[in-house]
């Protein structure tokens, strides 16, 4: 049987404390980390928003039949950034002598893989299924926000502050979308998906990465007792 089964309550809640101290203590460290992973994704999501926008103007993209290349795109651009993000991960821990699967990123995981879970099975559900391309880059937008934001913790303030910039983008393009029926009833809305991951997981991330690489200081933490 595994240790933790054996633990007290007060135990438990001790290394609970313990595994969230030191994640707090280390989140100036994977901000860090963090921005170059969200500059490589902002430059891919923003090129490829823009490579679709040229295909409109031209007339030759995103047509109902070249509809599947949405999707490959934008699993191809999640896995480069995710594979960057992973190897960074990994090369401070063996840095610092630790192991890439700690307590810490255990704990970080739990809080980030349902939301994720959930907008990636949505999203693609609603792009394969129903061709609504606008309605699954939302939920991809909502979900990735609300990640972000059940890390808060233990996050940075800025990784705090992204999720709910991200929250709000996607209920304000949500809102804006559904009460305009000509846009809603677009022939083809892999235009304006394109156009809103761009703005959302391009410009935001870039913005993102901006700021911490120009941050003067460490953000301050509050690490409990």
């Amino acid at each position: 049987m595994a240790q933790s089964e054996f633990m007290s309550p007060q135990q438990d809640a001790l290394e609970h404390l313990r595994v969230i101290r030191s994640l707090m203590e280390k989140a100036h460290i994977y901000r860090a980390i963090s921005a170059p992973a969200a500059a490589l994704g902002g430059i891919l999501s923003v090129l490829c928003a823009g490579f679709a926008g040229w295909s409109i103007v031209q007339g030759q993209g995103l047509a109902e039949e070249r509809g599947s290349w949405f999707l490959v795109e934008w699993l191809l651009i999640l896995g480069v950034t995710g594979t960057v993000n992973v190897l960074l991960l990994a090369g401070e821990a063996r840095r610092r002598g630790q192991p890439l699967v700690s307590d810490g990123m255990r704990m970080a995981l739990r809080a980030l893989v349902p939301p994720l879970l959930v907008g990636g099975v949505l999203g693609v559900g609603l792009i394969v299924y129903l061709h609504n391309h606008v309605m699954a880059v939302l939920i991809w937008v909502v979900c990735y926000g609300l990640a972000l934001l059940a890390t808060s913790s233990f996050s940075p303030k800025s990784l705090i502050r992204l999720g709910w910039v991200f929250v709000i983008l996607g209920l304000l393009s949500f809102v804006a979308w559904a009460s305009s029926g000509e846009i809603r009833n677009l022939p083809h809305d892999q235009g304006l998906a394109a156009l809103l991951m761009g703005v959302s997981f391009g410009l935001c991330h870039i913005i993102y990465a901006l700021c911490v690489f120009l941050s003067p200081k460490q953000e301050a933490l509050v690490v409990p007792r």
